[in-house]
């Protein structure tokens, strides 16, 4: 591997979680993230109650980002060898956080709609 290109990062994922997983897991970002943009431009504002909501599910996100790659790789903590197995374990988890923050946003904004949060105070 003497460049890194887009074909190749594919290619590492797919052999990595395995193609169908891997293209799931593409798939629902995609659909999560039309839906964030969706409600955004929808409601053409951000709601703080939600926002603070999405942003306590982070650490259950990040810790399930991280339990999930362990167990998809059939791999385990006793298996971070250096620095870099340490930073990519810290990525996965930053990655389960925000992906975690804006799905729950996104739920709590289709489930309960601007005036609908106003009511709830």
């Amino acid at each position: 591997m003497e460049e890194l290109t887009f074909g190749t990062m594919i290619a590492v994922f797919e052999e990595i979680f395995g193609r169908a997983l891997f293209w799931v897991m593409v798939a629902a970002a995609v659909a999560i993230t039309v839906g964030y943009l969706y409600v955004l431009v929808r409601d053409r504002r951000v709601s703080w109650r939600k926002y603070l909501v999405a942003q306590i599910a982070m650490i259950p996100g990040a810790i399930a980002a991280v339990i999930f790659v362990q167990q998809v790789t059939n791999s385990g903590f006793g298996d971070i060898g250096g620095p870099v197995d340490l930073l990519v374990l810290l990525g996965v988890a930053a990655m389960g956080a925000v992906g975690a923050a804006i799905l729950v946003y996104t739920v709590q904004s289709l489930i309960w709609r601007p005036e609908e949060d106003a009511a709830l105070r």
